[in-house]
């Protein structure tokens, strides 16, 4: 498939790391900043995308940015419609209890393009039964 992208501020063309990597990198266009603990920011990756119609674009964060640094989108996953035309951005949240610098051109998150189905919502009065149930959260036992 191919996906059109606009790009501003000298922004990369976004890219996958490694083939077979389902996510391409997006990167931060600030100027290098500082981010303190509890602290969130928006970032612009300075990337525009064209999402097919029935096709999605999910941001995710980056593994080793969430798990080395504790810097995690603070909505976990962002969703960029296929009528969406600005810039995408991402909010990072520092989940640590120290400050961290964020440089400019820095891989911040990761999108993935995924198909969708539309559903037509229908109110019920009751919903089939399965052996689960209604049982959620622990409910496995774990």
């Amino acid at each position: 498939m191919e996906l059109k992208v606009k790009l501003t501020d000298g922004a990369p063309l976004p890219k996958y790391a490694k083939s077979g990597d389902a996510g391409l990198d997006l990167t931060s266009r600030e100027e290098t900043f500082w981010i303190d603990p509890g602290e969130t920011v928006i970032v612009d990756t300075g990337v525009a995308v064209e999402i097919p119609e029935g096709h999605v674009g999910l941001c995710f964060p980056r593994s080793g940015l969430a798990s080395k640094g504790h810097i995690n989108l603070a909505n976990c996953c962002g969703v960029v419609d296929s009528g969406y035309r600005g810039t995408i951005k991402a909010p990072l949240h520092n989940f640590g209890d120290k400050g961290r610098v964020i440089e400019k051109g820095e891989r911040v998150c990761q999108m993935v393009v995924v198909p969708f189905i539309t559903c037509e919502c229908v109110a019920v009065d009751e919903l089939s039964s399965t052996s689960r149930g209604s049982s959620g959260f622990g409910s496995s036992g774990r």
